[in-house]
């Protein structure tokens, strides 16, 4: 694992309810998706960012998915029109980081969190343990080398 400093940044995000984590994840990126493309006050087109993120709260039914604002957008991203999407601000934090190859499947990444979590407690690292997020970094189509990874924030 790795230990990464990030900076506060703003992220568009909606939380879906009630769903699989891959549905949610699917319903989630569609809803993102029309919002850089335009379904904004602004009618802008925005560049799509990676990663694309999924917030995990162990015995929570709701799946929070953001994309990143790009930096040119950062100090006044356009406001959604989809009242189910909205603009936040994540504070600056220090984040363990697990990456992992392949299509992460939400067993996969489940796993890949239980490995990162299980590592940080015998390394005696104090972590947030109520929630994870996921990371993916590809487009669907990409077949080899993809990048994903699990995230838990530093105590």
């Amino acid at each position: 694992y790795e230990l990464r400093q990030y900076e506060t940044a703003k992220w568009v995000s909606t939380v879906i309810r009630g769903e699989t984590q891959k549905e949610a994840m699917r319903q989630g990126f569609w809803k993102l998706f029309h919002y850089i493309q335009g379904k904004n006050e602004k009618e802008m087109k925005i560049d799509m960012t990676v990663p694309v993120t999924c917030l995990i709260k162990s015995g929570c039914a709701d799946f929070k998915v953001s994309f990143f604002v790009p930096f040119e957008h950062q100090d006044s991203p356009p406001q959604p029109t989809d009242s189910d999407v909205f603009i936040e601000e994540r504070k600056a934090a220090a984040v363990f980081v697990r990456s992992f190859g392949g299509f992460a499947s939400p067993e996969k990444y489940a796993e890949e969190a239980e490995v990162l979590a299980r590592t940080l407690r015998n390394r005696g690292q104090p972590f947030h343990e109520d929630f994870f997020y996921t990371a993916g970094y590809d487009s669907p189509f990409k077949l080899f080398n993809r990048h994903n990874e699990v995230w838990y924030f530093k105590k």
